[in-house]
Order: structure tokens, then sequence, then C-alpha cells
């Protein structure tokens, strides 16, 4: 990892700083959530501690410059990668990010196949979601009261396409100037976890027509709707999933092996996206539209 300023920084929710260490402002515009592996390459990180209503994020988030655009890194799963999928504070992470003013965001993730031709070393970019999780929190909009007293109305986001066209484009655009021909659109379905699927879920999810299978997609993608935020998933396919193949089923030690053989590319056609990536000013999706018509009756970050 690369080193940090030599105090982390404080930001409340709104994304002010409280206590600043580093001359480098801490905002960012670009917002990716993944491993330590696509912030580590930086000279010059700086490490702030975002509080959020909804509790901590699943770790600090790491401020660097790339393509002459800023960007927040933010480990899902914690920089030691402790944290299980289904107990990711989703709600959290996305509202750290916007607090610093975020308003795009990349989410590279690991998934397994569900048919003989996404087989390890696929790119995929998502365009369709399915979601299997049982027990996560998905929404802001609940009508819960925050810690400050005010309360969200209930939302109904609309989500029938839940990934943002631009940010899709871009990202299939910087796969292919890699010489990594993506696959173009597809189901993610995303299973609660921390196991992987039976034989018999499997090859239930690929007989829907579904792509691939992950664990931490949702809710993800929602929550970054209901703020407003562009969302884009690339999709590293690391095993064939259990129904999609013979032998004794996918391994952790297999996904993490095939992970490290395409990380390289993947980083690269990551920080490609991160460049090509429209200016937030210049955005003109329909992300930009979600809160349309709605009173959120909540002041978002």
């Amino acid at each position: 990892m690369a080193e940090t300023s030599s105090a982390a920084t404080t930001a409340n929710t709104a994304g002010t700083t409280n206590t600043a260490t580093s001359a480098a402002p801490n905002t960012a515009e670009i917002g990716v959530i993944g491993g330590s592996g696509f912030y580590s390459f930086l000279d010059d990180v700086t490490e702030i501690t975002v509080e959020t209503p909804y509790g901590a994020p699943s770790d600090s988030l790491f401020l660097g410059e790339l393509a002459g655009r800023k960007v927040a890194f933010l480990p899902r799963h914690g920089r030691e990668h402790r944290t299980p999928p289904h107990r990711i504070n989703y709600r959290a992470n996305l509202w750290a990010l916007r607090s610093v003013g975020v308003r795009q965001v990349l989410g590279p993730c690991a998934v397994g196949g569900l048919v003989p031709e996404h087989g390890p070393g696929t790119l995929l970019v998502p365009d369709q979601l399915v979601d299997r999780t049982k027990s996560r929190a998905q929404t802001f909009f609940d009508g819960e009261p925050l810690p400050d007293g005010s309360v969200p109305n209930v939302v109904h986001m609309t989500f029938a396409d839940p990934y943002c066209p631009a940010g899709r484009s871009v990202a299939l655009g910087a796969a292919r100037g890699r010489g990594w021909e993506p696959v173009d659109g597809g189901t993610m379905v995303v299973i609660e976890g921390p196991r992987f699927s039976t034989r018999a879920e499997s090859r239930w999810h690929a007989a829907q027509g579904w792509s691939v299978v992950g664990m931490t997609g949702h809710p993800e993608a929602v929550l970054a709707r209901e703020l407003g935020l562009c969302y884009t998933s690339m999709a590293l396919v690391t095993d064939l999933d259990a129904g999609a193949e013979a032998g004794e089923g996918v391994s952790h030690e297999e996904v993490l092996r095939v992970f490290g053989e395409n990380v390289d590319r993947l980083r690269e056609v990551l920080f490609d996206a991160v460049g090509a990536l429209p200016k937030t000013a210049d955005r003109d999706c329909l992300c930009t539209r979600a809160h349309d018509g709605w009173d959120l009756g909540i002041e978002l970050p």
C-alpha cells in the first residue's frame, strides 16, 4: 500500500473537513469501490475518515489524483478484507463517497460465470441486475429517523435500468482500448453469501438467462441511484459457477488465484475509465434525474 499522509483527516456528513493535515483538498469527483490493489499504486494518498448517519463505512476513504481526476477509493471489504459481503455497510459506503463530492462510481467486482462462454478471465459490463439477497438494508428512504432528527420520506425509486448508460459506454471503451474485448451487457444476480451457490441454485440462475453471479453488486447499485450517483459495474469472471462446471465446485482459493492473474489489466482498464468519464457538470443521464418530482424529506450530503 502506498504511504498515506502523515495523519488521517476526519470529514463530517456534509463532506467538509474538521481536521486537515494535508494540503490536498479532501474532495473527489469519482469514486471507486474495490480492493487495496486499486489505490496502492498512487504516490500521494490522503486518507480520511468519514462519519455518516448510517455508521462507519467499510474503511477510510483514500483520495488521490488519476488522469487529472480527483478519485476516492474505498476498500469494499476493508483494507484487510475482513468484512463479508452480507455485513458490508453499503449505505455508509455510498453516503461517505457522496459526502466528499463523488458523483460517479465505478464498482469492479469478482463474479462467477453462469454459462461456459463466460469463463475465467472474462470481463462483463452488466446492464441488468437481479437481487437474491436476504438481509441487507437497501434504501435510504425507509421513514426511519436519522441521528439528527430528520426523517426521510418513503420513496419508490425508478430502477428499471440499474446501471449508468454513460458509465457503461466508458467502461466498454476502456476495455477495448486495452485489447480486452468485454461482454457488453448481461444480468448479474446477487446472492447473500458468503457461501457459494449449490449446483441446483447455479443451474436455476443459468436457466433464467442470467449471466454472472456475485455477492456485492446489490444494494450498491440501488443506493447509488437513490443518491443520484452514476454507478457502473465492471465484473471480472474468476470461475465458472457450480452448475456450469464439473468437479468439486467453486473454491475461494480459485477465485483469489484468477483475480490475482487479472488484477493488473483490470486496474489498467479501470484507470482508463476514470479518465474518460464525463465531467460532473456534463453528466446528462437518467442517474442525474433520479430525484425528479420527489420530496426526499432529508438533505443529501
